[in-house]
């Protein structure tokens, strides 16, 4: 029998979502308290990665067990097995076949940035003490729609067969004065992909460079050309999305 779990964690200890051989990881440590709960090994496939230091709301991960699960036991048992920084929301019975990462439609990332240094947010956001034109960096987001090769914003030397990606939602938020929100919604992401596009908006948002200049740096294809790669702190995974869930 085929499982989701869905589950949420602080990334902060972690060197991200995938298991490494030196380096504390979700995946391992997930893996490890499921093993060990249910007495036999069990192998964790992820809705997908995220990178150091960077959060999920919600993500999923795809598991095979033989029996059925006493769900609400099992939730109740990880969560007092598992770490603070981790928590476990549900188990879906799903079909065979169901696959936590190829069967995700859409995932939407948040990217927080607080304006004023703020002593209790730190940790899950990143400091920016330069204003921001947030009008014109939401402009600028809006031209993403316009393309869909963003080749621009991936991590170099990525092994991916396209470069490719529908964009459904490009949004900064303004919260409290001194907070932003940008929340982008796609169908897939390439590694390193949002906090480039943020690091890039940002530039926009300093005046260092214009919505053509932005528009540019898309279609040049080029990393290099494009801004920075903000801090993973900021960054949560808040939402994947399945057609059948």
């Amino acid at each position: 029998m085929r499982y989701f779990i869905e589950f949420a964690y602080n990334g902060t200890d972690y060197h991200g979502w995938q298991l490494q051989p030196n380096a504390p990881t979700v995946q391992q440590t997930l893996t490890e308290a499921i093993s060990t709960l249910l007495r036999q090994p069990i192998e964790l496939v992820g809705a997908g990665r995220t990178d150091a230091g960077v959060h999920a709301k919600q993500m999923f991960a795809h598991f095979d067990y033989e029996l059925p699960l006493d769900k609400s036991a099992l939730i109740q048992k990880m969560n007092s097995f598992l770490p603070p920084n981790i928590v476990v929301y549900q188990f879906h019975d799903v079909a065979a076949d169901a696959h936590a990462r190829f069967d995700a439609t859409d995932r939407t990332y948040e990217y927080h940035i607080h304006l004023f240094k703020d002593a209790f947010v730190h940790p899950l956001s990143y400091y920016h003490h330069r204003p921001l034109d947030v009008t014109l960096m939401n402009q600028a987001a809006q031209i993403l729609f316009e393309y869909e090769d963003f080749e621009c914003f991936s991590k170099t030397h990525t092994d991916v067969f396209t470069f490719n990606c529908t964009i459904y939602k490009a949004e900064w938020t303004i919260i409290n004065d001194n907070q932003l929100v940008f929340t982008i919604r796609a169908n897939r992401f390439l590694r390193n992909m949002v906090r480039a596009i943020v690091g890039t908006l940002i530039n926009v948002g300093l005046h260092k460079i214009t919505l053509d200049d932005f528009r540019a740096i898309i279609e040049s294809k080029d990393r290099g050309k494009a801004g920075f790669s903000v801090p993973g702190k900021g960054l949560f995974l808040t939402k994947v999305g399945y057609p059948y869930l």
